[in-house]
């Protein structure tokens, strides 16, 4: 067997944003099924651990642009956890104070990310959901006259994963059949902007997109009530809490309006939180690869796609985010911090520093 060695990337970087993207697609190879191809694209390899690191630079840096965010001027925004974080890094490499909205129900190792990239953290009570956030958010913007960010309705969400996430998914399976191409949504931005591209470039690729099972938004086959900005007005009448944290809030997205619209996915996939934090398990204990429940949610989504699909089919999953992001979720809640009894054997098997 050859030595592994590396050599380098062959270049510098100027700040940590230019480390945004360009993540790896990487093979399944212990848990798929027989007689097909899994990928999955991990986006943990961004530099904030999550997809929304895209997301998160391309408001900021096509707010810029446009003239609509001032040198220096506050974001705000409403978020579950990963576009904040997100959001927290760019702004800080940037040198943009931010002021994130998130409900009490995120996990606390995402509260604590944001503060530690330096924004402030405003709490709303988990039975407003995700709507809740939002109006507290809105409700300093218009109080204040600061930036909102706006991930649910901005064009610069999509906008980015049409021009990266996209082209790098065409480039690493070009000269190779790409059959399934599978995803949640949380904004919709990487289901719209992937898209866009696969049904111009790769149309043979299926596209599936899966929700939570208590949850089914778009299964239920019912419209978003949208204020004239194209805002939810209230809460889908589908929506009930699930544990899939980033995926599904209490409402479509104007993002993901475009997809629906335009018929840019052929199936969706419910998938339950148990299947989700058993693949996310799985892919860490059999694969080496950690990501959250989003990312073993999907996965779950991968496999049931995977046992039907003909000899031979390639399927590329999207993991949102790390597995590191989950620590005080059901996620971890069986893995213990103190010796189990095997591991009290093992220690007990020879004489020396015993607990």
């Amino acid at each position: 067997m050859q030595t592994r060695q590396t050599v380098g990337r062959g270049k510098v970087y100027d700040t940590i944003l230019d480390t945004i993207g360009d993540t790896p697609c990487v093979r399944v190879n212990n848990i798929a099924p027989a007689g097909v191809e899994m990928y999955v694209k991990a986006e943990y390899f961004n530099p904030a651990s999550s997809v929304k690191d895209r997301l998160a630079i391309s408001i900021i840096e096509e707010a810029e642009k446009s003239g609509a965010l001032k040198p220096g001027e506050i974001v705000v925004e409403a978020t579950s956890g990963n576009t904040g974080v997100g959001l927290a890094m760019v702004c800080a490499a940037k040198g943009y104070p931010l002021i994130v909205t998130m409900p009490d129900s995120a996990s606390i190792e995402r509260r604590r990310l944001m503060r530690f990239f330096g924004a402030k953290v405003i709490l709303t009570p988990r039975t407003e959901k995700g709507i809740g956030a939002y109006k507290k958010a809105k409700e300093l913007v218009d109080a204040n006259g600061w930036f909102l960010a706006a991930q649910f309705e901005t064009s610069a969400n999509a906008l980015v994963h049409e021009n990266t996430t996209a082209r790098e998914i065409l480039a690493d399976f070009d000269g190779k059949s790409l059959d399934y191409w599978v995803s949640g949504y949380g904004t919709g931005g990487t289901l719209t902007g992937v898209a866009r591209v696969l049904r111009q470039s790769s149309p043979g690729t299926r596209i599936v997109l899966s929700e939570p099972d208590i949850a089914q938004l778009i299964g239920s086959g019912d419209g978003q009530d949208r204020s004239e900005d194209g805002a939810p007005a209230v809460s889908h009448t589908a929506f009930e809490p699930h544990p899939i944290q980033g995926w599904t809030p209490d409402f479509i997205p104007l993002v993901l309006q475009e997809a629906i619209d335009h018929k840019m996915f052929d199936e969706v996939v419910p998938v339950s939180g148990a299947d989700g934090i058993h693949w996310s398990r799985e892919l860490a204990s059999k694969e080496g690869i950690l990501t959250g429940i989003s990312g073993g949610a999907t996965f779950a989504a991968a496999m049931q796609v995977a046992e039907r699909a003909d000899a031979g089919a390639v399927i590329l999953c999207m993991l949102p985010d790390t597995g590191e992001r989950y620590l005080s979720t059901p996620l971890f809640e069986t893995i213990g911090e103190d010796m189990d009894e095997e591991e009290t054997r093992l220690s007990l098997s020879t004489p020396g520093f015993h607990m």
